[in-house]
């Protein structure tokens, strides 16, 4: 990157206003949850980001076309999986425990890049991983004595999330923006189609029933709120894009961490959700062992929902 198009105070606001984006319209899955099924949303908000990017493409501004289809396929597959169990998790859990999960990424990518790849970590990334890990339990606070695994679901969303972030770095080198994300978003549909005929429908009522209702009305109601989604998740990460064009990946990553700011805040004013103060230090730990690994990483390492590859 040419140091005169580094503008670091733009490229911190432009992440910021990604994250502000993505915790808003993230805190709008209730209204969904209660009547919708989590197949129905990820299908049908896929095909609405599929209109929006097809616009782009007939603008002239990129296409979908991949270089490497079965890379972009791989890499998708695991960013997609992420994705389902981070909006499954949503109607269950408060939102503060959902994103802290999905932000323990960084730290499973330190330990893919020593098991998997070989290479060695300083005792500074090890001692992140091990804080941050603190942090993951401190936020969930799981108790011997009512042990319940959903719980835990955000974490095993932030494993997925840390290889399709070590994925678009080896995989996926030159691809896109545009494809990449064209490759999220249809892995996302067709996760939703499958759910939609594979899931009976017998589901309770509510926003337990979520994940187990194969389709819910699509009411004008419902497609609006399918619409925010669609359009709050692209212009987020249109925002964060922008923000790692102007800055250095390295510093600007540090900033998505206000998504668990953002998120907890609309998640208090909206629906009351308050976070306990342990739930805040563990918070704390986290985005404080994410950045710093951020920080110290030669390479930034995706750790919201952004591919962090040139266009």
């Amino acid at each position: 990157m040419d140091n005169d198009s580094i503008k670091p105070g733009l490229a911190a606001a432009s992440v910021l206003a990604g994250m502000f984006t993505l915790g808003l319209t993230d805190n709008f899955v209730p209204y969904i949850s209660e009547r919708g099924s989590l197949w129905q949303f990820h299908l049908v908000r896929s095909v609405m980001a599929f209109v929006v990017l097809g616009c782009v493409v007939l603008l002239g501004y990129g296409s979908f076309r991949a270089r490497r289809p079965i890379a972009v396929a791989g890499r998708s597959l695991f960013q997609a999986g992420a994705m389902l169990i981070y909006f499954g998790c949503l109607s269950v859990l408060p939102i503060g425990v959902v994103v802290a999960g999905l932000f323990t990424a960084p730290l499973f990518v330190v330990l893919i890049t020593v098991l998997v790849q070989r290479q060695r970590v300083g005792p500074f990334r090890w001692g992140a991983v091990v804080a941050g890990f603190i942090g993951a339990l401190m936020v969930i606070r799981p108790d011997p004595a009512a042990l319940d695994p959903v719980a835990f679901l955000p974490i095993l969303a932030g494993l997925l999330y840390a290889i399709g972030a070590v994925a678009t770095r080896t995989w996926c080198e030159g691809e896109s923006t545009l494809t990449l994300t064209a490759g999220f978003f249809g892995m996302l549909g067709v996760f939703g189609l499958i759910g939609v005929f594979v899931v009976s429908g017998d589901a309770p009522a509510g926003h337990s029933g979520f994940v187990l209702r194969s389709w819910g009305p699509l009411d004008a109601a419902m497609l609006f709120w399918f619409a925010v989604q669609a359009v709050g998740s692209l212009i987020g990460i249109a925002l964060i894009f922008r923000g790692y064009q102007m800055g250095e990946a390295s510093r600007v990553a540090v900033f998505e961490y206000s998504l668990l700011v953002f998120a907890s805040f609309w998640a208090w004013v909206l629906w009351g959700q308050g976070v306990p103060p342990l739930g805040l230090a563990g918070m704390g730990l986290i985005a404080a062992a994410g950045a710093g690994i951020a920080i110290r990483s030669d390479q930034p390492i995706a750790s919201g929902r952004m591919p962090k590859v040139s266009p």
